[in-house]
């Protein structure tokens, strides 16, 4: 424990997240043994019905689909481009996920389309599409198994912990372990090669940086990329698990040293998530320094940035408050009422580090990593260009209960968008990342 938060010791740290919130030894086990084990409801913001749009608008239930496979998917058997399929956020793959989608095709062709473990439900048609970010949130039911506790000691962690959160008003709100990649934790990693201009090692990272937890064929085909500069011979043995990287190494057989236009072949929000997930790494370091010095999650200290909620409960980043000598009292109590939260650089193209201790911890991590502002202007690569913004540093959870089960326990909530089920599940848990 350093301060008044608990350190964590595990493959978490790598990424950023180094401490807990809760100072409570966790049950261990892991969460996603079978799908089922986590299930995902979108909170969602539905277009309004309009007869004849030009959007189709539907529920999609997909059981262990990552989204922008799953994209893939159904734009193969729709016959459409993906970038005709619109959805508001990625979802977990190994999980039961219900999500709205769009997609710019006739109604009746998505009628038809029958596909092993994805349910289409709820069809009309809208005048507009669905795009990121448009969804207010997430609930969640999941269930932790083989647990490392006896069974007679969760009900007190359980207990222990949710009065921990409660009484805080939330959780840490790091970027959870499916930002980077549970099993492959690389995608940070190629966001930074990209920051960095090495376009050429952006690829070969997320193509053939392999993982102690792949097997098979996957781990089979990124050590032969690994170990090659002619990649011809390569592709065809390549399992379809690796779509994306297919994508990436036919184009440098196309196109021999054309790194950066590799990385353009792949989906635009792939593309925005590798240099998004280095900015979520910065931020959880950020995060992780400001626990270390003890500082409070649910209160601001002098050259704060506090963001107000709207009537929606939506943070209002256009109107930013700087928590000064004349009005820390005034906001303090914003804060303390859930009005407003504090928040912490998402460092970008546009940033600007704030004063006091806060700024000093952001200009520490800019200073060790070696970067600029300017570094996240990608030339040629429009969409890993990023301004960068600013992010909660607690992240307020709704309707949560947990109860004990056969095997384990299970745990419901509701969190608002962007926000990870998983960094609240590990101040129960705290297991290895891989568990996650």
């Amino acid at each position: 424990m350093i301060g008044r938060y608990r350190e964590c010791r595990t493959a978490e740290a790598d990424v950023g997240m180094s401490f807990y919130l809760s100072d409570v030894d966790g049950t261990g086990g892991r969460i996603k043994k079978e799908p089922e084990d986590f299930v995902v409801d979108e909170i969602s913001d539905r277009p309004k019905h309009a007869d004849g749009g030009r959007f189709v608008i539907a529920d999609v239930t997909s059981r262990n689909w990552e989204t922008n496979r799953l994209v893939r998917l159904l734009s193969k058997n729709l016959g459409i481009s993906r970038e005709k399929i619109g959805f508001a956020g990625t979802k977990d793959k190994r999980a039961v996920t219900t999500q709205l989608m769009s997609f710019e095709c006739p109604p009746d062709r998505l009628q038809k389309m029958d596909l092993k473990d994805v349910e289409i439900r709820n069809q009309y048609t809208a005048k507009r599409g669905i795009q990121i970010g448009d969804l207010v949130g997430n609930s969640f039911r999941i269930k932790i198994t083989e647990c490392d506790t006896s069974e007679e000691k969760i009900p007190d962690i359980l207990d222990a912990v949710s009065s921990v959160v409660n009484e805080n008003g939330g959780f840490p709100n790091y970027f959870g372990v499916q930002r980077f990649g549970v099993i492959r934790p690389i995608t940070h990693k190629v966001g930074e090669l990209i920051v960095r201009g090495d376009f050429e090692g952006a690829v070969r990272c997320y193509v053939s940086c392999p993982s102690p937890f792949e097997f098979g064929e996957t781990a089979h085909a990124r050590k032969s990329l690994s170990e090659s500069e002619d990649w011809s011979d390569l592709l065809n043995g390549m399992p379809d698990s690796l779509s994306f990287e297919k994508l990436m190494v036919r184009h440098m057989i196309s196109y021999p040293d054309d790194w950066k236009g590799a990385i353009g072949e792949l989906p635009k929000n792939l593309q925005m998530m590798f240099v998004h997930a280095y900015q979520s790494y910065l931020f959880n370091r950020m995060l992780s320094k400001r626990m270390k010095r003890g500082l409070p999650l649910g209160g601001p200290v002098l050259g704060d940035t506090v963001i107000p909620l709207d009537s929606n409960r939506i943070p209002q980043h256009e109107n930013p408050i700087v928590a000064a000598s004349g009005n820390i009292d005034l906001v303090s109590r914003q804060v303390r009422l859930g009005r407003a939260f504090v928040t912490i650089s998402l460092f970008g193209s546009e940033s600007r580090i704030i004063d006091g201790e806060m700024g000093e911890i952001e200009r520490s991590v800019i200073g060790e990593e070696g970067i600029s502002e300017r570094d996240f202007m990608i030339p040629g690569l429009p969409h890993c260009s990023s301004k960068g913004s600013r992010r909660e540093i607690l992240c307020p959870v709704a309707d949560l209960t947990h109860s004990t089960a056969a095997g384990g326990y299970n745990l419901s909530f509701s969190l608002s968008k962007g926000n990870y089920a998983t960094c609240l599940v590990r101040e129960y848990m705290k297991s290895e990342m891989n568990k996650y």
